[in-house]
Formats: C-alpha cells, sequence, structure tokens
C-alpha cells in the first residue's frame, strides 16, 4: 500500500518525503526513487508535458538532467540528443543551466556552488565572454567570492583593450587625449568608428568638445565618404569609380539629394559621363519636389514653370495651373459660377486673374468681359483691383506728361478702388483756378467733390459740386453729385431736381439708379426702408429694382454674419 501510494504522489507531481525515500531503499524501490527524482527534474527545467510519462529507462533525459542539476558539464552528443528532442531551445531553462555550467568551467568559476542562472555571476560570465567591459560593482561582487581566477581573465581583456585603445587613438589621430583608460567615452567612440559604425550628434559633440580637432575632421571625411557612396546607389552612378570628396560627382549628386534643381553645367557633366540614368532620377526628384511643394500651397515660379516645359511633365504645369487658378478665385472672392465652365470662359477668367494678380492693365476687351460676365460689381476684390491698377497708371501718366486729365482720372480710379483719401490727396495742393480749361477744372473738383462724398464729408463735397458747375455748368456730372448728396441727407425730392437737371445735360437714368444703390448700400435699414417707400410710391414700376436690391444686401448681410459666427 505504501509502494502504490508513493507511486500515485509522483504522478500526481508531489515531492516524497525523507520517510519513503528511506522506505523505499530499504525495501528495494531505487527504481521509484528514480522516477521520483526524475518527476522533480523535469518539472524544475519545464520539461514539456510529452516527456511527463516516458520511460526512463532508457536513461537519456534523466542523466542528462541530472549531471546539468550536478553542475557537470555536458558531453556533445548529449547537446545533440537534446537538440534533436527540441528541448536545447535558446533562453529556456535547460539551455541557460547548460551555458551558465559551460562559462563557470571555462572562466574557472566552478568552486561557486550556485547552479541557478538567475546568479549575478552568470550575467558577469556572459560579460566576459562577450568580450564587454566589466562594472566596478562586479568586480567587487568576484573578488568577494574569491573568484580571482575569473578576475584574471577580465584582467587580461583589460590590457588587450587598452593595446587596442591606444592603437586607436594613432589611427585616429586622438594620441593627444591623455586619458588612457579604456573606460573613457573615446574609446567606445573609435571603436565605432574603427566598425564603421555612424557616430551619434553627442559623439560627435564629444569630439569637439575635447578639441580633437584632427580624429573629428577624419570622422567628418569618412561620412562624407559613406554618403557618396550611399549617394552613387541610390542615384544609379555606381559606373563612376571616382571617390574622392572633391570629385564633381559628389556635389552634384549632394543638389538631387536635396531637391535642387541642376543647373546647366550639371546637366551637361552628367550627360558627358553618360550617366543617363542620374539625370533622370535628377529630373524626377525635382519633379516631385516641385509637386509636393503645390499641394502644401506654394505656387511655382514661371522659372519653375518653365522647366516643366522643358522636361515634358505637363501634368504638373496642368496641377499648378489648376492650384493656381483655385487660390486666385478664393482671393478675388470669386467662389461661384466657375466651377463647371466651358474650357474657354475657364482660360479667359484664369488670365485676366493672372494678369489682375501681377498689377497688370486690362485690354478693353478683357474689362467687357468682365461686365458681361458680371464679375465687376462694385467694391468687389476684382472691381477694387482693376481701379487701383488703373489709378496707378494715370498718376505715373501725370508725372510722365504734365498732363492733368490724368490726375481728374486718377481721382475717379481711387474713388472705385475704395480709397478716397489717395483721391483727395492728388489734389489737395492742386490750384485749380489757376487752370485755364474750364471743362478741366469742373472735372476735377466733381472727382473732389466725390472723394469727400466717399468720405462722409458732406458740406465739404457740396462746395465742390456747386464749384464743378460754376466752372461749366453744361457737364452732368457734378448735378449727379448733387442729387446723390441730397439723398445722402434725406432730402429726396430736392435730390430728383438736381438728378433731373444731370438728365437734361446727357445722363442717363442708370447714373441716377447707380448713385441711389450707393446710398442705399450705405444706409440703415430705417433709412432704406424711408428710400425705399418713397420711390416705390413716387414710381413703382420705374423704381421696382428697389425692393429686390433692399432684399439682396441684407441677405448678402445675413449671410456674412453667419459665416462671421
Amino acid at each position: 500500500d505504501r509502494y502504490v501510494a508513493c507511486l500515485k504522489a509522483i504522478f500526481e507531481l508531489e515531492h516524497l518525503s525523507k520517510a519513503d525515500i528511506d522506505w523505499l531503499k530499504q525495501n528495494g524501490g531505487e527504481e521509484l526513487i528514480n522516477l521520483a527524482q526524475f518527476t522533480t527534474f523535469k518539472s524544475k527545467y519545464e520539461v514539456p508535458i510529452k516527456f511527463l510519462y516516458r520511460s526512463f529507462k532508457t536513461q537519456d533525459l534523466y542523466e542528462i538532467l541530472k549531471k546539468l542539476d550536478h553542475g557537470k558539464q555536458l558531453e556533445s552528443q548529449e547537446v545533440d540528443w537534446l537538440d534533436s528532442q527540441n528541448l536545447f531551445i535558446h533562453e529556456s531553462k535547460i539551455f541557460l543551466t547548460y551555458d551558465f555550467i559551460r562559462l563557470k568551467n571555462k572562466y574557472k568559476a566552478t568552486q561557486h556552488h550556485e547552479s541557478s542562472f538567475y546568479s549575478p555571476l552568470y550575467s558577469i560570465l556572459k560579460l566576459l565572454d562577450a568580450k564587454k567591459r566589466l562594472s566596478e560593482t562586479q568586480i567587487n561582487w568576484l573578488e568577494s567570492n574569491q573568484l580571482f581566477e575569473t578576475i584574471e581573465f577580465f584582467k587580461k581583456d583589460e590590457t588587450v583593450r587598452e593595446i587596442q585603445f591606444s592603437n586607436l587613438k594613432a589611427k585616429y589621430q586622438a594620441t593627444k587625449h591623455s586619458d588612457s583608460s579604456v573606460s573613457s567615452p573615446l574609446y567606445q567612440i573609435l571603436l565605432n568608428l574603427d566598425a564603421d559604425k555612424p557616430l551619434s550628434q553627442s559623439e560627435l559633440n564629444w569630439l569637439e568638445e575635447h578639441d580633437l580637432t584632427e580624429t573629428f575632421a577624419l570622422v567628418q571625411e569618412i561620412e562624407d565618404k559613406r554618403h557618396f557612396a550611399e549617394l552613387k546607389r541610390q542615384y544609379q552612378a555606381t559606373e563612376c569609380e571616382d571617390s574622392s570628396l572633391s570629385c564633381h560627382l559628389y556635389k552634384v549628386l549632394k543638389q538631387i539629394y536635396v531637391w535642387n534643381k541642376l543647373s546647366e553645367s550639371d546637366i551637361n557633366f552628367l550627360k558627358k559621363r553618360k550617366l543617363t540614368k542620374t539625370l533622370t532620377c535628377a529630373i524626377d526628384r525635382y519633379a516631385a519636389n516641385l509637386k509636393s511643394q503645390l499641394e502644401s500651397g506654394q505656387p511655382l515660379s514661371n522659372a519653375d514653370i518653365d522647366w516643366l516645359k522643358q522636361n515634358g511633365r505637363e501634368e504638373i504645369i496642368t496641377l499648378a495651373q489648376k492650384k493656381h487658378f483655385s487660390t486666385l478665385k478664393s482671393k478675388y472672392d470669386i467662389c461661384w459660377g466657375y466651377s463647371d465652365i466651358s474650357s474657354s470662359n475657364s482660360s479667359q477668367l484664369y488670365d485676366i486673374l493672372k494678369k489682375l494678380d501681377q498689377e497688370k492693365r486690362l485690354e478693353p476687351e478683357e474689362f467687357a468681359w468682365l461686365q458681361i460676365e458680371d464679375l465687376l460689381r462694385r467694391e468687389s476684390k476684382i472691381f477694387t483691383t482693376y481701379h487701383k491698377i488703373e489709378a496707378i497708371f494715370y498718376e505715373q501718366e501725370h508725372k510722365r506728361t504734365g498732363n492733368q486729365w490724368n490726375l481728374a482720372s486718377a481721382s475717379s480710379h481711387w474713388r472705385s478702388a475704395v480709397e478716397a483719401e489717395r483721391a483727395l490727396k492728388l489734389t489737395e495742393n492742386l490750384k485749380i483756378d489757376k487752370i485755364k480749361n474750364n471743362k478741366l477744372k469742373s472735372a476735377l473738383s466733381t472727382t473732389r467733390g466725390g472723394a469727400f462724398r466717399d468720405l462722409y464729408e458732406f458740406d465739404k463735397a457740396e462746395d465742390c459740386a456747386l464749384q464743378a458747375i460754376k466752372y461749366f455748368p453744361s457737364s452732368h456730372h457734378p448735378y449727379t453729385l448733387m442729387g446723390a448728396l441730397c439723398y445722402e441727407r434725406g432730402d429726396y425730392e430736392k435730390g430728383d431736381m438736381w438728378f433731373e437737371k444731370a438728365i437734361k445735360r446727357g445722363a442717363l437714368p442708370r447714373d441716377q439708379d447707380a448713385e441711389i444703390k450707393r446710398v442705399i448700400k450705405r444706409a440703415n435699414n430705417v433709412e432704406r426702408r424711408k428710400i425705399m417707400a418713397y420711390l416705390l410710391k413716387k414710381d413703382s414700376q420705374r423704381y421696382k429694382w428697389v425692393k429686390k436690391y433692399i432684399d439682396a444686401l441684407e441677405n448678402k448681410k445675413g449671410k456674412q454674419a453667419r459665416r462671421q459666427g
């Protein structure tokens, strides 16, 4: 019964007591004792479950685990057997125990009886085996455990490292650094350098801080040569055998690397050496750079567009034009009506916007086209930009010719560009009374009065209008200005009287309507409704446009408020 109880305990992975082991010895149960020990070994070394009930009579696994547990080295055939059974997996407990025993024997540390690979000794021995340095704490640990023979291995390696350090300092011109200890950061830097490993920025900084200029220069040269070789490979120029850093090819490849456009001489250099693949890489890379520039919202220069044309990259030019057109439409507040128009109309608008953006004057047919397309709405971005360009042109013409009619034109255009102050500045020191031409005097006074009106200085505006009438009574412009001023002040009947006088002198009803619209736009809601009521009562058919115009203004104002909100 006791034998059966022991057997049951073993198969349930329970440890036998000392009394059970003594009883088995006295009653011929040595095999059962071995089985118990084998079961313990398999648990300790985490042997897979498939080996749990395998017969141990062959003694293979049992004897191997028994040797490991007693700190004995394995024979090569035992290692091969473990490997064949997939029991010698790296980082497994069997492998680590074997490796620890191997290293203890190799570095004469067998007197240390601890067999667990969790021991600090195992970490120390692995460092020794990898020819790596030990810390002061690790050396002290070896000394405290009287492992002096193991320490000798470290000392021998240190001597080798010191000799190696000295040779490296000579090789890389760092002999002026007096520290010969391999604990110096310089040792690891030179090791990395000798192993052809790129140095980190902190290592480069260390060389500079310790004034190792010759070493730093060597490092830089090595890095540049490595970079040159990599650029050759990357840009398919490996057939060029010249690897000197003074080689012109290196300069060209660096230009390609930083996305730069190659100069004509660089292109000829590549063509002459038949590096056509490299030239193709350069073109592809710079084209990709321009495309990336476009996609990030940066416009292309005219030189870039010319380059793209020369190198057959029309698809990027098309993309650039679409992006530029979209930017210009946004800049000039054209967000409606021009997304699905014909290509001819789109091209016409794009050409006009480009001219305006470059501050170039429009041709009369271009101006007419904008009017037909209803794109010259008063105070729109296109409208004000056009008039600003015209104002500057007429100012320059006045300076060039001295013709004072150009001042009247420039002043009128500055008003349309919503820059009334500049319109006034043109004529503020002008002695209009001294001018002989009455029609010119009237024109200058009228445009000056209009600028005062824009700035809500109605009294000054009226003085200018009356003076203009005095200078040239047959011109309709000052009468129209007087009609607008009366409407600005709320005196609509008097305004109509002046408008009638203007029409008798050649003004058109649409001129009157345009001035009334300006007054309505500048007025508040109460004043707008007063004007609307007056005009509709006066002639509902003639002024049927008033209600629609006021509704459109209020809708536009509401949309702007919602966008801002």
